[in-house]
C-alpha cells in the first residue's frame, strides 16, 4: 500500500522546538518523546473541535518545528463515505502513483487550528514535563536501590522520618529506625535504599532505612577498601538494630587476616562504623567452610566444648561449659539468635551438665525398650506353650467321650481290674519293708556277735596280768 502527501502550508513550532531542546538539557526529557505526546494530542484535539469523523495524523518535524495536519483517505473506484476515502481520479491529481488500495494524505489548514495547536501542546507539554521528570527521579533512584544516601531530616514528629534527598524526599517508617536514635530536624543522616516505589499520582517515593542489616554491610563496603575492591568477602550479616550485629569475613588469600583488617589498627575502622551505628555493638567472626567451626566462632564470646552436626536438618548441637550457659544463649537469647541468623543453621545449646542428663536418661529410656522388647519375647514364648496343652486337652476330652460311650460292664471290669492291680501292689510293698525289717535284725544281732568277739580276748588279757601280779 502507497501512501503519497499533499503539502500545503505548515504551521510554524520553531521556538516549541527551542524550548524542548532546553527542556531536555535541563531535566533530561527527550524531545523525541515530548513531539510523539503532542501529535497525538492535536489528532485528538482536531476531532473534538472540529467534529470530524475523518482519519487525521499530525507531524512536527524535531528540527525545524513545522507541523502538518493531513487527512487520510483510501483510494476506491466508487466514493462512498467522502470523509474516508477518494476516487482514483482525485487521487491521481495529488500523485500519479496512486492506485485503487492506496491512501492519499491531503493537507488540511483548518481556520483558528494554531491557537487550538498552541493550547494543546502547552497542556501535553506541562503534563508530560511533569510524567516524565517523575520517570526521571523513577529511574535515577531505582538505579541506587542498595546505596547508601545522605538527606536532611524534614520531618520528624516520632513516626515517619522524612528526608531531603535532593530531588527527592525518602520516607523512613518506624520499622526501618533504629530504635535507640532519635531524630529532630535538620540533622544529617545517612540511609539505606530499600526500594523506590510510585505514589498514588505516578510520583516517585524512596524508602530508606537505618535498621536493616544491609545498611550495616554497605558501611563496611565504605569503611573497608579490602572489602570494597573484594580482597576480603562479606559472607554474613545478622542484626539486631541499636543493639548488636555479627559479621563473618573471609579472605581467600592466607596471607590476610580478615577480622584484623575489619577491626583495623587499635579498632579505628570498626569504631567508625560504630559511631554510623549510634554505639551499637559488632562483632566480626571469621567465615568458616566447616559449619561446627563456623557455628563456634558465630557464638563468640561464648567458648564451646562441642558442636554435633546434622547437615540434612541444618540442625547443630553445641555443648558449652555450664558457666558458659548464660553467655551463648545471651540477653533475651540475643546471642544464640543472632548467631542462627548469621549462619542460617538451627542452634540447640546445652550445658555439659544438661548434656549428660540427656545421655543418662536417653541410656535408660533405651535400657527400658530392651526390657519392654524382652517381656513381649517371653510373653509370645509362654503363649507358645500355653497353646500346646489346649491341643492335648481337647485330645483327652475327646478320649473322654469316647470313654463316656463305653458299655457299663466294660467300664466296671475295668474299675475292679484296677483296684486289684493296686492291692497286689500294695502287698508287694509290705513285703519288702518285712524284708527290710528282718534284714536290719540279721545285721544288729551280727554286729552284738563281732563287739563280745573282741571284747573276750581282752578280758583274758586282764585276767593274765592279775594272776601275774599275784604270783608276784
Amino acid at each position: 500500500m502507497k501512501k503519497a502527501k499533499a503539502n500545503g502550508p505548515a504551521i510554524d513550532s520553531k521556538e516549541l522546538i527551542e524550548a524542548l531542546e532546553e527542556l531536555e538539557k535541563e531535566r533530561g526529557i527527550k524531545k523525541d518523546v515530548i513531539l510523539e505526546s503532542i501529535e497525538t494530542a492535536l489528532v485528538t484535539a482536531y476531532k473534538r473541535n472540529f467534529e470530524s469523523s475523518e482519519n487525521v495524523k499530525v507531524t512536527m518535524d524535531s528540527k525545524s518545528g513545522e507541523t502538518h495536519v493531513y487527512a487520510e483517505k483510501e483510494v476506491v473506484e466508487i466514493v462512498e463515505n467522502p470523509n474516508l476515502q477518494i476516487n482514483l481520479a482525485d487521487a491521481q491529481k495529488l500523485s500519479k502513483k496512486l492506485a485503487i488500495g492506496d491512501v492519499a494524505e491531503i493537507e488540511i489548514v483548518p481556520k483558528n487550528f494554531g491557537r487550538i495547536a498552541a493550547q494543546t501542546a502547552k497542556q501535553v507539554i506541562v503534563q508530560k514535563i511533569r510524567e516524565e521528570s517523575r520517570n526521571v527521579l523513577f529511574d535515577a533512584f531505582n538505579e541506587r536501590k542498595g546505596e547508601i544516601v545522605s538527606g536532611l531530616v524534614q520531618k520528624a514528629d516520632g513516626g515517619v522520618v522524612v528526608l531531603d534527598l535532593g530531588r527527592l524526599e525518602g520516607i523512613m517508617t518506624v520499622r526501618e529506625q533504629i530504635p535507640t536514635e532519635k531524630y529532630h530536624v535538620n540533622d544529617k543522616l545517612r540511609a539505606y535504599v530499600v526500594d523506590v516505589e510510585r505514589g498514588a499520582k505516578g510520583s516517585p517515593q524512596v524508602l530508606v532505612s537505618r535498621a536493616c542489616p544491609d545498611f550495616v554491610r554497605k558501611l563496611f563496603e565504605l569503611e573497608i577498601p579490602e572489602i570494597y575492591e573484594g580482597v576480603i568477602e562479606l559472607k554474613s550479616v545478622s542484626r539486631d538494630p541499636g543493639s548488636r550485629s555479627k559479621v563473618a569475613v573471609y579472605s581467600p588469600n592466607e596471607n590476610i587476616d580478615p577480622v584484623g583488617s575489619c577491626v583495623g589498627q587499635k579498632g579505628i575502622r570498626i569504631q567508625n562504623i560504630i559511631n554510623e551505628l549510634s554505639g551499637e555493638k559488632i562483632d566480626v567472626i571469621e567465615w568458616n567452610a566447616d559449619p561446627a567451626i563456623y557455628i563456634s566462632s558465630a557464638l563468640l564470646p561464648a567458648q564451646v566444648m562441642a558442636v554435633d552436626i546434622h547437615e540434612e536438618e541444618k540442625f547443630a548441637q553445641v555443648i558449652v561449659p555450664d558457666d558458659q550457659l548464660s553467655l551463648a544463649i545471651g540477653k533475651a537469647g540475643q546471642n544464640a539468635r543472632l548467631a542462627a541468623k548469621l549462619t542460617n543453621w538451627k542452634i540447640d545449646i546445652k550445658s555439659e551438665s544438661q548434656f549428660r542428663e540427656m545421655m543418662q536418661k536417653a541410656q535408660e529410656e533405651a535400657e527400658n525398650a530392651e526390657e519392654v522388647v524382652e517381656s513381649a519375647k517371653t510373653e509370645e514364648v509362654i503363649e507358645e506353650v500355653e497353646e500346646k496343652p489346649v491341643k492335648k486337652t481337647t485330645k483327652k476330652t475327646t478320649k473322654k467321650e469316647e470313654i463316656v460311650e463305653e458299655p457299663v460292664e466294660e467300664k466296671k471290669a475295668k474299675k475292679a481290674t484296677k483296684k486289684a492291680t493296686e492291692k497286689e501292689e500294695s502287698e508287694v510293698v509290705e513285703e519288702v519293708k518285712e524284708e527290710n525289717k528282718t534284714t536290719k535284725k540279721a545285721k544288729a544281732k551280727k554286729e552284738e556277735v563281732a563287739d563280745e568277739a573282741e571284747e573276750e580276748p581282752a578280758k583274758e588279757k586282764k585276767t593274765r596280768k592279775t594272776k601275774k601280779k599275784t604270783d608276784e
